[in-house]
């Protein structure tokens, strides 16, 4: 399911995703759609009201952030609105200009096409993966929530640092990396194996600094921790 709640926690990372989707949906068409998709990238991220989901701007100040009139506003505007990326929340009248919002699961479903071009992590983000239901966002409370220490009578250096890490948050710990296991060790780098792909791509790029420096906590020739699924 889309993510389209842009506000709260998480928001702005949200919102980085949105004008990477539409960034990298513009470089992949013509300049003509290209210069489009810049001018909504500009006008959403210089005037959009992420609280109350809308865009109030007069086609006048809209024409000077564009540097274009104000009939290649008009055009452009309505292009928006046959696209479903923008549906008018409240018509302009004397004295008020006519209010939009951004109908953001439109706007990231066209640009679906170019996802695997930012990278193989952004689909499940942006998407969201099932396992993800499972595991995050913590629960009311679960912080408060004591998880067992790890067993350390093997003596390696991943359990070591297993440790370590379960006394600097055991929430945490027990989330996501008490489930890593320790695979190949080649030279300065570890290999530590998760559950899934999600699970690995989610503390590579979230922990992977902090597994690494309690690897290195008890192991100083921990040099590379790799996290595969």
């Amino acid at each position: 399911m889309l993510k389209t709640k842009y506000a709260g926690q998480g928001s702005a990372a949200q919102k980085y995703d949105l004008i990477t989707a539409l960034g990298s949906h513009a470089l992949s068409l013509n300049k003509t759609e290209q210069r489009r998709v810049l001018r909504l990238i500009t006008l959403v991220t210089a005037r959009y009201n992420w609280g109350r989901n809308e865009l109030a701007v007069g086609q006048r100040e809209i024409a000077r952030l564009w540097s274009c009139d104000e009939r290649t506003v008009k055009r452009e505007m309505a292009r928006f609105r046959a696209l479903g990326w923008l549906t008018v929340k409240r018509q302009g009248a004397r004295g008020r200009v006519t209010e939009y919002q951004m109908e953001l699961a439109d706007v990231m479903n066209d640009t679906r096409a170019t996802w695997e071009a930012v990278g193989p992590d952004f689909a499940l983000r942006v998407e969201g993966a099932p396992e993800q239901t499972s595991v995050v966002p913590f629960p009311a409370g679960t912080q408060s929530v004591q998880s067992p220490p790890p067993d350390i009578s093997d003596g390696m250096e991943w359990s070591l640092a297993q440790a370590v890490l379960h006394q600097e948050d055991q929430a945490r710990f027990g989330a996501w990396l008490q489930a890593l296991t320790r695979g190949e060790r080649a030279g300065g780098r570890l290999t530590l194996r998760a559950p899934s792909r999600f699970h690995a791509r989610y503390v590579q790029n979230n922990m992977a600094r902090e597994v690494l420096l309690a690897c290195q906590a008890v192991d100083s020739s921990v040099s590379e921790v790799l996290i595969t699924g």
